[in-house]
């Protein structure tokens, strides 16, 4: 067969080829990797999935070069994994290019990684192994979904839980915006609340047929009643708001699990620390923090903790379990104890006066250099003279609490955090 050739065809040609082979190297028909966020496309991409992880990142921040390779590829992982638009994405700030995103997540260290749900940003940071396969787990648990389908209203899942915070929802189906936005506000709220539903004619009793009735069921340890939400049902934000100020109240228990957390807020600790069994001083403490002490919240965190499992910080005052129940404070420098049996803690003024002393430095001093000659508001633990040998001066308990933070070696702190 013969072939004809001309110059003008070869050059054409050539040019084709040349092309194909520019548009091979440089063309990617799938975007690999974390999603680079900026400013111009952050809302949109928070908006359009249900959930986002980003990671915060500095060029020139050694942990952000060694995580930054991981975490594309755990992007890659979890795009295949959950390949359906509008579900979850990775993506990526440099923060040094995206200063204002970088203000406006608080970012104080690198590489931070933060999860944002339904638009919302979750509590607690991700510091969990740093590899794609953890970072993988990390997003399959968060996107199971933590509503739990009741059987009937004697289900165990009510009677087991009876100590926590619960929100039912009763729908004829989960076919709906209803369902939905009950849905992706128990994604939001799921480590503070129990969530459970109720579908079909089993509890139609319990809700209008072609409406959906949500309640929120408090402990049966707080003496807290219960409520009905009464707003707009398919309305996430709302749901979420209504929900969230009754699944996150003033009063925490604190445990291992949440403590990293809440050591990451910054505020002292006044803690009562009672007896597994003993429901009737932690509804005591409830009632006189919110009858008292609400507008000390932007000052301290107020918890309960089982003086079983923190049996540690307990023998740092002095104290074991046969003491229980009694209050504290953990100012992260120092722990304080109340100067009174807990049975005292409902009288009016005292523990405002405990956290008084704490505020203007008395409790330290005192510990110090033993109680001053007009109040005696805090009695000092004797457990040994202090460095000045001051008579009658003590040293205070160091803080338990704050070896529960999390980390720091594996971040680039900003000067502000040194």
């Amino acid at each position: 067969m013969k072939m004809y050739y001309s110059r003008e065809s070869g050059d054409l040609r050539l040019n084709y080829v040349l092309f194909i082979l520019v548009s091979y190297l440089f063309y990617n028909p799938t975007d690999s990797g974390a999603v680079q966020l900026t400013t111009s496309n952050m809302d949109t991409m928070l908006a359009s999935n249900e959930l986002v992880m980003i990671n915060f990142y500095a060029d020139w921040c050694r942990f952000s070069n060694l995580l930054g390779p991981i975490f594309d590829e755990a992007a890659d992982k979890v795009s295949a994994e959950f390949p359906e638009p509008g579900r979850v994405v990775l993506g990526k700030v440099d923060c040094d290019k995206e200063g204002s995103l970088a203000s406006r997540f608080h970012i104080s260290k690198y590489p931070t990684l933060k999860v944002i749900r339904n638009g919302l940003p979750a509590k607690k940071e991700y510091r969990g192994q740093r590899s794609a396969e953890a970072l993988l787990a990390f997003i399959q648990k968060q996107m199971v979904d933590p509503v739990k389908e009741l059987a009937s209203m004697e289900d165990p899942l009510l009677t087991e839980n009876a100590k926590k915070r619960i929100i039912i929802g009763y729908f004829d189906t989960k076919d709906g915006k209803d369902y939905d936005a009950f849905r992706r506000t128990a994604t939001n709220l799921k480590d503070d609340c129990l969530f459970l539903v109720g579908l079909g004619e089993s509890f139609s009793r319990y809700h209008p047929r072609d409406t959906a009735i949500i309640t929120f069921r408090p402990p049966s340890s707080t003496g807290e009643e219960g409520d009905s939400f009464k707003g707009d049902i398919t309305s996430v934000d709302a749901l979420s708001a209504w929900a969230g100020a009754l699944c996150v109240p003033i009063v925490r228990e604190i445990t291992f699990e949440n403590a990293e957390e809440l050591t990451e807020e910054g505020l002292p600790f006044l803690i009562l620390f009672h007896s597994p069994d003993d429901t009737k001083s932690v509804a005591a403490f409830n009632q006189i923090v919110n009858k008292e002490l609400l507008g000390e919240k932007q000052n301290v965190n107020f918890l309960t903790a089982d003086g079983a499992r923190f049996a540690h910080p307990l023998h740092h005052l002095g104290k074991s379990q046969s003491d229980l129940p009694l209050v504290a404070i953990d100012s992260f420098r120092h722990m304080y104890l109340f100067p009174h049996p807990a049975s005292r803690m409902e009288e009016p003024g005292l523990l405002k006066s405990f956290l008084q002393d704490l505020y203007s430095g008395k409790l330290h001093r005192e510990f110090h250099y033993g109680p001053d000659t007009t109040h005696h508001h805090a009695a000092p633990i004797q457990i040994g003279m202090a460095d000045n040998q001051v008579k009658g001066a003590t040293s205070p308990p160091e803080s338990t609490f704050k070896k529960l933070a999390p980390s720091k070696n594996r971040y680039t702190l900003l000067r502000d955090e040194l």
